[in-house]
């Protein structure tokens, strides 16, 4: 037999139009230990399959929401909110009506997407008083080779015109970049529906061109248009504040790579909200007025991650000399196998401890690419 289609997020759709039914004003969420318990799935780990099976999926919180892992008991609620046609006109992949039992194998699927770092699909979440409500859906669906995610939501047709598409979407790609490895987000919007392409826009989305795709709920073909999003396109370009001067100034920074007793080195992954962010580098970081790179990085070290050094104990290695757009940066390269406690993140960081052969698959900022590989061959 044939198979049905699911309500997968391949497209992202925000329904055009303001609510009919009356508004209801959602409350903001209280701490995530609030919502009910996540689905298990994995967290970031090596570069490829960025999330470990052993950890749960913490929800995403904004202001006024919880996006969590979909659950078995959400099936219900989702076929009654789904099953709107000015909501599933928009969704490429959803047909209508919308048949009770899909909801429930839709569930199960994200589930396993979830658990295989394939794809993560999230319900949108906020609160009615005290009671958890279910407000839509959004969603990333990863090409692991192409290096990309698919942006898709929806957004239940009477909570329209109160921004949760911007605000859940936002946060979804958000995270993703973060926390995924990927280098572009892509995203389609059917042309007649504007809000949506609205949305994608506000959120740092531009649009790359325009193209057919099939409806299944429109039974046919209809014009889309498309969108793309880069890392510096959401978190904005490392020293875009410089540019106002006119003056392509040099920063200087000094990073140093801690290396264990096994001979590992430690990475630091740029944390959401950070540019470049999901970006593994060594620790360190720019120099004050008047510091000397050994001072600079006995701050940084100790501030990013809890540790002492001493400078006796810092040994210059190398150092890369590197044109981003904005700037010139001028970064040498410390090597330290001696210092007091234990590296921890200080700055809602990711660290991982990497065997030298390694070092080359992970993603790390322009600069600090012919730094790996010295490294690489040195250890």
């Amino acid at each position: 037999m044939p198979r049905r289609p699911r309500p997968a997020l391949e497209a992202a759709e925000s329904p055009p139009g303001r609510p009919r039914a009356p508004r209801r004003r959602l409350a903001k969420p209280e701490a995530p230990a609030s919502a009910p318990a996540p689905a298990p799935a994995p967290a970031p780990a090596p570069p490829l399959h960025p999330l470990a099976p052993e950890e749960a999926f913490a929800p995403l919180i904004t202001e006024r929401l919880i996006l969590r892992p979909l659950l078995p008991h959400d099936a219900a609620e989702i076929f009654r909110l789904i099953n709107d046609w000015e909501v599933i006109r928009n969704l490429a992949v959803v047909p209508f009506p919308y048949p009770r039992g899909l909801a429930d194998e839709w569930i199960a699927s994200t589930a396993s997407d979830l658990a295989a770092a394939t794809g993560y699909s999230l319900a949108i979440t906020g609160r009615d008083g005290d009671q958890e409500i279910v407000v839509g859906v959004v969603g990333l669906r990863l090409n692991i080779k192409a290096r990309t995610a698919t942006l898709g939501y929806w957004v239940a047709r009477r909570f329209w015109g109160h921004g949760v598409a911007s605000e859940a979407a936002g946060r979804m790609v958000r995270w993703g970049f973060a926390n995924l490895a990927i280098d572009r987000m892509l995203a389609d919007v059917a042309t007649d529906n504007p809000a949506s392409a609205a949305v994608l826009r506000r959120i740092g989305f531009r649009q790359t061109g325009e193209a057919m795709k099939h409806s299944v709920a429109r039974g046919g073909e209809g014009p889309v248009w498309q969108f793309e999003a880069t890392r510096d396109d959401i978190f904005g370009q490392p020293g875009a504040e410089q540019a106002a001067s006119g003056e392509k100034p040099m920063i200087l920074v000094a990073a140093c790579a801690l290396i264990d007793v096994d001979g590992r080195v430690l990475l630091a992954r740029r944390p959401e909200g950070k540019v470049m962010a999901g970006l593994w580098e060594f620790p360190g970081g720019k120099l004050h007025p008047g510091e000397t790179p050994e001072s600079a990085l006995i701050r940084e070290l100790k501030e990013e991650l809890g540790i002492d050094v001493s400078a006796v104990c810092l040994a210059p290695f190398a150092f890369a000399s590197h044109a981003y757009e904005h700037f010139h940066l001028l970064m040498p390269l410390y090597l330290c196998r001696r210092w007091k406690g234990i590296p921890m993140p200080q700055e809602n960081q990711t660290l991982k401890w990497v065997r030298p052969e390694h070092l080359p698959d992970y993603d790390v900022p322009p600069a600090d690419k012919p730094l790996i590989s010295m490294l690489r061959d040195f250890l």
